[in-house]
């Protein structure tokens, strides 16, 4: 085990361990679980707090007096204000921070926490506090997660795809929608049996093609591979099971020679294991029968336009404003990985990350 690990691991045992970690740790922000975000061009950025030394925002303007200082467009400034300053200006204590939720930690024993403003406490003192007011003393906003997940780098995406709703609280921290504390059985049990669902992600091809369909909810322009949850409450589907049984459902075609990828947390649309697979569809069956109420479109694209649409520059939001036929996942998402292992095998080259 790595020390990282076995750090994370003494947090998430030790209570007094982890209140310590507080006091040098790095808070993130939600309201309602939405993240606190800055916006830098046609990016997101998302600001990390201290409890007592500084607060770190990552853009040079704020809407309040907190004596930002300008470094330039873009580049890092420093509030000298302290997290427990920041509540005491809404009228909270630093007990409010108790509430906060253990999410990680970096290589260097730095622990991260987030903590939602949004969330009210057995305390009418510990209220849900002002969403609109908050975001704008620190110079952002609090944003739907799924809004922004395409603005933002991998960094900070898989940061806060972090299901801190499942991680583990000190003991002051409140169950979710309970009033009394939760005991240490019921934080063992959500460690061992997390509340996530699999989900399988499926790249068809039938050799010289890969299939690729959009909602109507994507944004315009964007394809990506197939995926729908594993029926295992009812059906008690395997990978396998769930692959064959989505892509008939949704293309009307059989596939065979499955194979797993990879695998990726996904927050959506409430916490996903998303389970990578390919897969090739029988000789001679390539007739796309979409299912109109699962998908708005699906077709057979070819490799030079997949690579094409690969090696594009610029952020997911700048390639939006190009006028291009194709749109693939952004390099956060496990689709977006699984169509680049599918353009290197079939070209015999290997694409730069």
């Amino acid at each position: 085990m790595s020390l990282r690990h076995e750090y994370l691991f003494e947090l998430k045992e030790d209570d007094e361990a982890c209140r310590k970690a507080q006091q040098t740790g790095a808070f993130y922000l939600f309201h309602d679980l939405d993240p606190l975000l800055q916006a830098s061009g046609h990016r997101y950025l998302v600001p990390r707090l201290s409890r007592a030394v500084t607060i770190l925002i990552r853009t040079s303007t704020t809407s309040s007096g907190f004596n930002l200082s300008s470094r330039g467009e873009n580049r890092p400034a420093i509030i000298e204000l302290r997290l427990e300053g920041l509540l005491g200006k809404f009228g909270q204590d630093s007990q409010r921070i108790e509430d906060s939720v253990l999410i990680g930690c970096s290589n260097q024993q730095e622990a991260w926490f987030a903590l939602d403003l949004g969330l009210k406490s057995a305390s009418s003192a510990r209220a849900s506090l002002p969403r609109s007011e908050m975001g704008a003393e620190l110079g952002g906003s609090f944003i739907k997660l799924r809004q922004a997940v395409f603005q933002l780098n991998s960094a900070d995406s898989s940061l806060l795809f972090t299901d801190y709703k499942n991680s583990r609280p000190s003991t002051c921290c409140l169950a979710e929608g309970s009033l009394e504390p939760p005991s240490p059985q019921y934080w063992g049990y959500r460690r061992l049996h997390p509340e996530m669902a699999p989900v399988v992600i499926t790249l068809v091809s039938d050799g010289a093609r890969c299939l690729l369909a959009r909602q109507s909810s994507f944004p315009k322009g964007l394809y990506s591979a197939l995926a729908g949850f594993c029926d295992i409450a009812f059906a008690g589907e395997s990978v396998e099971e769930a692959v064959q049984r989505e892509v008939a459902e949704e293309v009307g075609l059989e596939v065979e020679n499955i194979q797993y990828s990879a695998s990726q947390h996904w927050p959506f649309p409430n916490s996903s294991l998303m389970i990578a697979c390919h897969a090739t569809v029988k000789p001679g069956h390539t007739e796309i029968q979409v299912n109109l109420k699962e998908l708005e479109a699906a077709a057979w694209f070819g490799l030079d336009e997949v690579a094409t649409a690969l090696r594009r520059k610029g952020s997911f939001a700048q390639q939006q404003g190009e006028a291009s036929p194709l749109l693939l996942p952004p390099k956060l998402a496990i689709a977006h990985h699984m169509i680049k292992k599918w353009v290197e095998k079939q070209s015999g080259s290997s694409l730069a990350a």
